[in-house]
Parts: C-alpha cells; sequence; structure tokens
C-alpha cells in the first residue's frame, strides 16, 4: 500500500501539519496549541492549553473550567461531559437540566468557561471543550472536586516511650477559608494549657492548609490514649497514642512482627541482595 507523508512548515514557525495520505482518504493531525517560541500563528482555531488547564474546586463552592481559543472566527464552543457525552453548552445557551451548570462569555473575548455553582463530588471528572470545526477540535480538561480533609501525622496508632514528649501535628486541607479554631481532644476531653498536668502547648498556623501542633512534655502513662484533632469546618482526626513503660506491649505486636523478627527479616533481605549482586 503506497503512503505517501507530505509535510509542509510555515517558516520561521515551528508550527507544522502533518497529511497522511493513504488509498485517497486524507486525515490531518491538527496542533491545537504553540511551543512558547513560536512567533506565526496558526491560520485556524488552536487552543490555548495555558489557560485552558485542569481544575480542583472545593465542595458546596462554585467550579469554574476556563477554555480559551484563539482565531475561533465564526465558530462554536460547545461543553460536553466526557462520562456520558451528555451536552451541557453549545455558545451561550445551556442544554441540561441541571440548572447548577452555565456558559460564560463575554463577547470579543477568547475565553469559554463553563461555571458549575455548589460543585460536588459527583462532578469530578473530564470535560470536553468542542470547537465546530471539520473536524471538530476537542481539548479535555479535568475537574477534581474535594472536600474538606483532617490529618494526623503518623495516624492509626503511635507509641511514645514514657518521659518522652508526645508532638502530633494535624493537618486541615480543602476548606473554603482557614477553620476559625482548632481543638485538641485527649480521650473526649478538651485539653486545656491551665490544667494541673501542665507541659502543654499548641501551636497552629492558618492558610490555604492549615496546621496544627500538639505538645505534651514528659509523657505519662495516664497520657495514653485517643488524641482528636477537631477543626470548626473540617472532619475530625483522631489517632490512639500508646505511652511505653520500657516494656515491649503485646499492643505493638498487632502487625504479626516483633523488632527482632522485623531486624530478621531485614538482615535475610540485605544478604539475599549481596549475594544476587555477586
Amino acid at each position: 500500500m503506497m503512503r505517501l507523508l507530505v509535510l509542509y512548515c510555515l517558516l520561521p514557525s515551528a508550527w507544522c501539519a502533518i497529511l497522511e495520505e493513504e488509498s485517497g482518504s486524507h486525515q490531518q493531525h491538527v496542533y491545537n496549541s504553540l511551543p512558547p517560541f513560536v512567533d506565526v500563528l496558526p491560520p485556524g482555531p488552536f487552543y490555548d492549553v495555558e489557560r485552558s488547564a485542569n481544575v480542583t474546586a472545593l465542595v458546596d463552592q462554585p467550579a469554574k473550567l476556563n477554555c480559551r481559543v484563539n482565531k475561533i472566527g465564526n465558530r462554536t464552543v460547545s461543553w460536553l461531559r466526557h462520562r456520558d457525552t451528555h451536552l451541557l453548552t453549545v455558545g451561550p445557551y445551556t442544554y441540561t437540566s441541571d440548572q447548577r451548570f452555565r456558559a460564560v462569555h463575554t463577547a470579543g473575548s477568547e475565553d469559554w468557561a463553563l461555571t458549575v455553582r455548589f460543585a460536588q463530588v459527583r462532578d469530578s471528572g473530564m470535560y470536553e471543550c468542542q470547537v465546530s470545526t471539520t473536524p471538530p477540535l476537542r481539548h479535555y480538561i479535568w475537574l477534581r472536586v474535594v472536600e474538606p480533609k483532617t490529618t494526623i501525622y503518623g495516624g492509626g496508632d503511635i507509641f511514645i516511650n514514657k518521659d518522652s514528649n508526645i508532638n502530633l501535628t494535624c493537618v486541615v486541607d480543602y476548606t473554603p477559608k482557614p477553620p476559625s479554631y482548632v481543638i485538641w481532644k485527649h480521650n473526649s476531653k478538651v485539653i486545656t494549657y491551665d490544667s494541673d498536668r501542665g507541659g502543654v502547648s499548641v501551636v497552629t498556623e492558618k492558610g490555604a492548609r492549615t496546621t496544627s501542633n500538639l505538645l505534651v512534655r514528659r509523657a505519662s502513662l495516664k497520657d495514653s490514649g485517643t488524641y482528636s484533632c477537631n477543626p470548626s469546618s473540617a472532619p475530625v482526626a483522631k489517632v490512639l497514642v500508646h505511652i511505653l513503660n520500657g516494656e515491649y506491649p503485646e499492643a505493638m505486636q498487632h502487625g504479626g512482627h516483633s523488632p527482632y523478627d522485623v531486624s530478621v527479616l531485614l538482615l535475610a533481605a540485605a544478604l539475599t541482595l549481596v549475594a544476587t549482586i555477586h
């Protein structure tokens, strides 16, 4: 089968198109974006990919997916939801019963946006910005809708030697604004700085990612138990702290291996690796 590849370039630019001619059929590979060093633009519509990027939005907040199309001429931009190929908008018109979706475009602008009011996790996925050329131009944008999340580093079970310090760090992500407060609790009781126990401090830094650090000095056996981080605008996170009294407790063997067992396994793995190399 004869196959002719014709390569043509618009010099001095680096924009090229490749035409494949095979058995009388023609297939054009359309480049819909340009490298930053190219000065000469292609003749037809093309996407500005840097301004048509993926989006992360917060749950119950508005989400905006922007699609910038240069040299669109009299073509139309449509938005489709990729998972079910549902047509959402055509030009300025909305074609879905879900009134949270809306097309936004200002006359003369190269930006064609899809907005989602009160975004939900179920809205996450791929969306297609399509230009009505022949064949259509397509650009895909991923929407990720996230819920507030609270994490205590080292989560699950944490083991501390008696008379050592308990140092817990709580991280709060994906909140519309920083939480107004973060409360630490020990066995459901609020930890206060002026308690008889003493030696307790909390440092909280608020921002797009809020962190709160709890420090309990010279831990005693009474400091064992459940510690929870309670932000005002995010879920609660908990860890179970075990205070060790110089012995290796059964609680630490819940994974099925004692420190001796782990050491033997690591030694065996290292010897096996050395033998393999040699």
